[in-house]
């Protein structure tokens, strides 16, 4: 009785070693996806009323952990039934990871000047805050979902090759991290400058040291959201590379030679061109019909 207590201990310890060790794999390769998916969800999360802000948030945080448990019992069944398709799904989310990174950059070198129309939101009627409120929460947790789908096949393709009851409780590990920290660092993120405004506030000397603090954190939250959208393109990129590099023998055999992150990310990005070209070709064909 109590050696098959101990064993059974045993059984679990070394379960949660496989786990840990499988955990820390599958954490690095979405840890790309994830800065992408703070940035995302930063910028999506600020524009609304400071006093809104963290409920808008939370609102969020709850699509995304609902998306979660839809997406999950999919992927599981997937790899218990059809493993096969894990790596197309990867491929075919490998192409929109480079779409939206070789987008951004098309944006950004040619469409500059088209800056977003700012919002006074003061001179909204709530009615007109409450419509705003719920077209972008909606927005950004369609986003979210795209995403985690990703996320999880990522991690999945990462412990593909282990155990399924392993595959569930990394994968479930990874989606519910992903969630809590990417969320918990965007509420950070968009309370900041009203952690700024209030050591401005409370300052009464021009020079002391709260109002220094606090002018930087107000300066510095705009700039640090555009250090992560250049970080998450980026990072897009790199996963979308490392998709095909990895699954792909011929594609691995054409950039085994250069270093590892310089192969992935030219990868990613001619595969992200061609889908921009296709999709915009597609797009101007389209339209001229529809003319």
């Amino acid at each position: 009785m109590a050696s098959g207590f101990f064993a059974l201990l045993d059984d679990i310890a070394v379960l949660m070693d496989d786990v840990a060790v499988m955990t820390k794999v599958a954490s690095k390769k979405t840890a790309g996806l994830l800065a992408d998916d703070l940035a995302v969800n930063a910028e999506r999360a600020s524009g609304f009323v400071s006093s809104r802000e963290l409920p808008v948030l939370w609102k969020i945080t709850k699509g995304s952990f609902l998306n979660k448990l839809i997406i999950l019992p999919v992927a599981f069944l997937l790899s218990a039934y059809l493993p096969a398709a894990i790596v197309p799904i990867l491929l075919v989310g490998g192409m929109y990871l480079a779409f939206e990174g070789a987008e951004k950059i098309y944006h950004y070198l040619f469409h500059r000047e088209h800056t977003k129309q700012v919002v006074d939101l003061t001179k909204l009627s709530k009615a007109e805050v409450i419509k705003r409120e719920g077209k972008k929460i909606k927005s950004a947790i369609i986003v979210d979902f795209i995403l985690s789908v990703e996320i999880v096949i990522i991690a999945l393709g990462s412990v593909i090759d282990e155990p399924i009851k392993i595959q569930i409780i990394v994968v479930t590990v990874i989606a519910i991290l992903a969630t809590i920290g990417v969320y918990g660092l965007v509420a950070l993120l968009v309370r900041m400058d009203d952690l700024g405004y209030k050591l401005i506030a409370v300052s009464d000397n021009k020079a002391s040291a709260s109002k220094s603090i606090g002018t930087a954190l107000v300066k510095s939250l705009p700039v640090l959201i555009r250090i992560l959208a250049v970080v998450g393109t980026i990072a897009m990129i790199l996963v979308a590379g490392g998709i095909y590099v990895h699954n792909i023998h011929i594609v691995h055999d054409l950039v085994h030679s250069l270093p590892g992150i310089l192969g992935e990310f030219i990868v990613g990005l001619v595969v992200g061109i061609v889908c921009l070209l296709i999709f915009k070709t597609v797009k101007k064909i389209f339209n001229s019909k529809k003319e």
